[in-house]
């Protein structure tokens, strides 16, 4: 073992094995040219993932918060090496072929941090993320990794503002449907357009970056209260430099990422996601994050945890608040607190400040007259922000997220697309009626490739004001802005055979909430001569990074993962 001046003691297994002895000295030499001194060579040498790019606001502020989490590194006395990674703006892509790119972009971020810490055997990681697949691609990489290591988010947008209210880009996406169902016009759409994101940060709402966000501050492996800060407030800073020393600290003490990452802590991660209402896309997230860690989590959990969790904040897209109305009131820390004191969370597990999570809610403040966040005792809605439906078209399970008062039943007759673009295109020109069952298929993990998110169609639906009217069912994914009777990722999905490759146009669906199940009125008989007889539409991908991505990912019900997907 070897140790710096500051005393920690660092394994030959990590950055001694690149940087002591006679034989290192061309690394060292390397080293030097880009700034290192013979005392950094002493030092733990810690990474710090950036997932920094000016093609997005959720990231572009992320260089300047690299460089607060460099000085708090410094400031603890270890050594920090920088390196940026690749991030793919869902909101930019969304309803293009680009989207594709977006789920697949969670793999590579993921492979590319594990391939650099491998590479230069960092002793700590910081990951730094923003946009919604940055955020679930840091952590797998860290479980992976395990070694001592954070995640820090970047933090929400402030919402826009139009006509005196506060503006997300959900209201955006839904003004597209509403101005061509001519209820707005083009020049109220432009100003919509102008109003909603008025700077960096991730979008405002409960959607998939900040629920992610919460869910990792739930779980330990981000500092409480570290997320929920929003991007451009000057605290966020402070913040970085804090996460800088914490990860020496993680360094010195010898803990893990797995430590970390356990079974209660995912469990715990679940709760927190149900009770703000937080997007289906933690589904996909949470099970792939298992799997790198190593721990057993399945569908069935989410229906179980789920069930017993109340929801307590009052957030987009089905309620009326933002991220920076839930962290003016008292944050996530004021959620867990709640969930704790009614027995809905587990506090006795570790976090990387090195306290308990029931340690650090026990510091969570209310602001006096606070509406974002009720009470176990008059929540906003008593269980099921989260709700796994099975049956005959979705028997290994597909995801409903189901914080809002909605229907609990649906019945009627299916409209059937075969691509994403197909089913908007129905909307946008008026040939949805309500009481429809949209079916969209072939937009899988693998049919897609790259289980696009189908904001655009869901959202156009809410626009022309068939959100509470209608249902959908799709093999592929929703935006944390979706709301409405829109139940994604059903498994399995078309192309593997699954049953939703059966429906025909005008056969009757059922989504049944109360008894948790989504089916069509055919025998197994009927929907399996069907199924055999499917012929997926015609669909060029061009070699590269999609293909391989289509031949190795595992269903949705297993967290769309290309880590022992298939061969």
């Amino acid at each position: 073992m070897a140790s710096n001046t500051r005393g920690v003691r660092l394994p030959m297994t990590g950055s001694r094995q690149l940087l002591e002895g006679p034989d290192r000295a061309p690394a060292r030499s390397y080293l030097r040219a880009v700034g290192f001194t013979d005392e950094d060579f002493e030092k733990p040498l810690i990474g710090i993932a950036n997932t920094w790019t000016d093609t997005m606001p959720c990231n572009v502020h992320l260089r300047e918060l690299g460089q607060a989490v460099r000085e708090g590194i410094r400031e603890a006395g270890g050594a920090p090496l920088e390196f940026n990674t690749i991030a793919v703006s869902d909101g930019i892509t969304m309803g293009t072929s680009g989207m594709r790119a977006s789920l697949v972009s969670r793999e590579v971020i993921a492979d590319s941090i594990e391939l650099m810490g491998r590479g230069y055997l960092f002793d700590g990681v910081v990951a730094l993320s923003g946009c919604d697949k940055t955020i679930p691609g840091t952590v797998m990489a860290l479980a992976r990794l395990d070694r001592p290591s954070l995640m820090l988010y970047g933090g929400s947008i402030q919402p826009g503002r139009y006509n005196g209210k506060d503006i997300t880009i959900q209201d955006v996406f839904e003004a597209v449907g509403a101005c061509a169902a001519g209820r707005i016009d083009e020049a109220e759409l432009g100003r919509i357009e102008r109003a909603a994101c008025p700077g960096a940060g991730a979008c405002g709402g409960q959607f998939t970056a900040n629920t992610m966000a919460t869910v990792f501050e739930a779980m330990g492996i981000s500092p409480m209260g570290s997320g929920s800060v929003p991007a451009t407030d000057p605290a966020k800073q402070e913040v970085a430099r804090r996460c800088g020393r914490l990860v020496v600290d993680l360094v010195r003490l010898g803990v893990g990422a797995r430590q970390i990452l356990t079974r209660t802590a995912l469990e715990n991660g679940i709760a927190l996601a149900v009770a703000t209402g937080g997007s289906t896309n933690v589904v996909l997230h949470l099970l792939a994050i298992a799997r790198e860690a190593g721990v057993t989590l399945s569908l069935d959990d989410f229906t179980r945890i789920s069930a017993r969790t109340p929801v307590l904040a009052d957030m987009k897209p089905w309620g009326k608040y933002v991220a920076t109305d839930l962290h003016a009131a008292g944050g996530v820390a004021l959620v867990a607190r709640r969930l704790l004191e009614a027995g809905h969370l587990r506090g006795d597990v570790p976090t990387v400040t090195g306290r308990t999570l029931a340690e650090e809610i026990a510091e969570a403040r209310e602001t006096p007259g606070q509406k974002v966040v009720s009470t176990v005792a008059a929540p906003v809605k008593a269980s099921g922000g989260l709700l796994i439906l099975r049956g005959n078209l979705a028997p290994d399970g597909c995801v409903l997220k189901v914080a809002g008062t909605e229907r609990a039943f649906h019945r009627g007759p299916a409209r059937v697309f075969e691509s994403e673009e197909a089913a908007f295109a129905a909307v946008q020109g008026g040939e949805i009626r309500p009481g429809d069952v949209m079916i969209i298929r072939c937009e899988g993990p693998r049919g897609g490739p790259g289980m696009r998110e189908m904001l655009g169609v869901t959202a156009a639906l809410t626009g022309a004001g068939l959100g509470s009217e209608v249902a959908l069912l799709t093999d592929g994914r929703f935006s944390g802005a979706t709301h409405g009777l829109m139940a994604g990722h059903a498994a399995p999905e078309a192309v593997d055979g699954g049953p939703i490759a059966g429906v025909l146009d005008g056969d009757i669906v059922t989504f049944d909430l109360t008894a948790g199940t989504v089916s069509v009125d055919l025998s197994p008989a009927q929907l399996a001569a069907r199924v055999a007889a499917w012929r997926r539409p015609p669909k060029e991908i061009e070699p590269g990074v999609l293909s391989k991505y289509a031949r190795l990912v595992s269903s949705a019900a297993e967290g769309a993962v290309t880590t022992g997907g298939r061969s």
